[in-house]
């Protein structure tokens, strides 16, 4: 849609709907939602939409020094929408998520920008190769009904061995799940894939958000349910898109998934792993390749998954680039609580056909041409705690680096490979991930693909933060520590 026309359709939405404020938001370097409020007029009566919002960079992670803050927001007008669960018809809002530039009307989005510059910049490359790319992720989340970080309880004491005791406790913060609440069923650790009401309790929740991000975000919802983890955990699947558009979705998903949480006195959070001894998140990211509107991963003469050999480049560009990968999809300490075996999260670098203990999947659920537009991969270590301006870029200039250097993926794996003795792994080539934090950034520091996609800006800050993230977390004391070792 060209650019004015957009404007003059959004401010006409404004006005239908009397809309008087209107959140103005961007992302910052982890992510999170930026939000300034600002009145409606001055999008329908003014240039905000032109000219932009000032802020002050410098209070923004990942942004700006104190000397060059003045940073200027310009919100996108094709992602205006309304915000239905305003009561007051007074003080009815709308949200609308933008880029970043610099002060003196710069002419592009500045290298802090998430989405104006990296994610942008990545659909522009992928384009002049010819490709465009369509994204496709699953994010899972908790919603508790209450969580108080500022107390610790013990649960149960963990046996000797590090596994469980007389129950799936251990000394964490304990979320009360909607599900234990009840009063009526308790849904047992890793039994609660799509169970039906009324042991599921979140049905009515799940119903909403979907409702709202169909009826007012412009999603379309595929299909939500419960989760394996019991304490409900939850997924809510929307279509694919493109790059800029779905990064976009992701983060309006997060936005709706909170606010109506907090109208049920609950709160959702897309940590990684909030429960001990269960299911974490993740945000499993299906993408394909397009090529003159035609899907350019499948081949109906592939006898393996119908998977063309751009496909398995592109595989082969994952695989190559998964360690440093890691950082940017799984971002947080938290991340690597769920990268570990027993989960379903993956942890072996390797590919595979419906296999899920594979890094990264090729689903094969239908057959034949008629099913064509549905062929993709499946990237499965990313959780939902990461940008995913950054991690949906980096996903595709990984997998683009793949098929401009034409790297071998290597045979599939169809086995599982949790089960493989180590000698069996180190026979077949299987690699791993990293296991902390720290062992990611340092793999992201020597990759180059990943460094030309998030920028030098955007490169360093990131590291910077996540290491300072990572020195935290060590000298931090846990309850763990001193229920091991206090009688030393």
């Amino acid at each position: 849609m060209d650019g004015l026309e957009a404007i003059k359709k959004a401010v006409e939405i404004l006005k239908r709907n009397r809309i008087r404020w209107v959140h103005s938001t961007f992302v910052d370097i982890r992510g999170l939602m930026q939000d300034v409020v600002i009145p409606a007029r001055k999008y329908i009566e003014g240039d905000a939409f032109l000219s932009g919002i000032g802020f002050d960079g410098s209070s923004i992670r990942g942004f700006k020094s104190i000397e060059e803050s003045d940073m200027v927001l310009k919100p996108d007008p094709e992602t205006l929408a309304v915000i239905p669960w305003t009561s007051d018809e007074k003080q009815k809002s709308a949200i609308v998520i933008g880029d970043v530039y610099e002060a003196y009307g710069g002419e592009e989005p500045s290298e802090v920008c998430s989405r104006g510059y990296v994610a942008k910049r990545a659909v522009k490359e992928a384009a002049e190769m010819g490709y465009t790319a369509y994204f496709g992720p699953e994010l899972e989340y908790f919603i508790f009904t209450s969580i108080d970080p500022t107390k610790l309880v013990w649960d149960l004491w963990v046996s000797p061995n590090g596994g469980r005791g007389d129950s799936w406790g251990a000394p964490r913060v304990v979320p009360e799940s909607p599900e234990i609440s009840a009063g009526r069923f308790t849904l047992r650790p890793k039994e609660a894939y799509f169970r039906p009401p009324p042991e599921d309790t979140t049905v009515e929740y799940r119903n909403e958000v979907a409702s709202i991000l169909e009826d007012y975000f412009g999603f379309r919802v595929e299909m939500h349910h419960h989760e394996v983890a019991t304490a409900g955990q939850i997924e809510i699947d929307f279509r694919f898109g493109g790059l800029v558009e779905t990064a976009d979705r992701t983060v309006y998903y997060k936005f709706v998934a909170k606010n109506v949480a907090k109208k049920y006195g609950m709160i959702a959070t897309f940590m990684p792993k909030p429960v001990y001894l269960d299911n974490a998140s993740g945000m499993h990211v299906h993408t394909s390749l397009w090529r003159d509107g035609e899907n350019a991963m499948y081949d109906e003469n592939d006898e393996y998954a119908e998977l063309s050999q751009t496909g398995r480049y592109f595989i082969g560009g994952l695989l190559e680039h998964a360690k440093a990968l890691t950082a940017v999809c799984c971002p947080t300490v938290n991340s690597y609580k769920r990268l570990v075996p027993g989960f379903e999260a993956p942890i072996y670098i390797m590919w595979s056909r419906r296999n899920r203990s594979a890094l990264v999947r090729v689903p094969v659920y239908f057959k034949g041409p008629k099913y064509a537009s549905q062929k993709r991969i499946e990237f499965r270590s990313a959780d939902p705690s990461c940008n995913p301006y950054l991690a949906f870029s980096c996903i595709l200039m990984a997998g683009l680096d793949g098929v401009k250097k034409k790297i071998d993926p290597g045979d599939p794996v169809d086995e599982d490979v949790y089960k493989l003795s180590p000698e069996r792994r180190r026979a077949l080539g299987i690699g791993e991930l990293p296991t902390t934090l720290r062992d990611a950034l340092e793999e992201m520091k020597s990759d180059e693909v990943i460094y030309r996609t998030l920028g030098s800006h955007i490169f360093d800050a990131f590291i910077e933060y996540k290491m300072n993230d990572w020195n935290q977390y060590c000298l931090y004391v846990t309850p763990w520590e001193i229920m091991k070792y206090l009688d030393y």
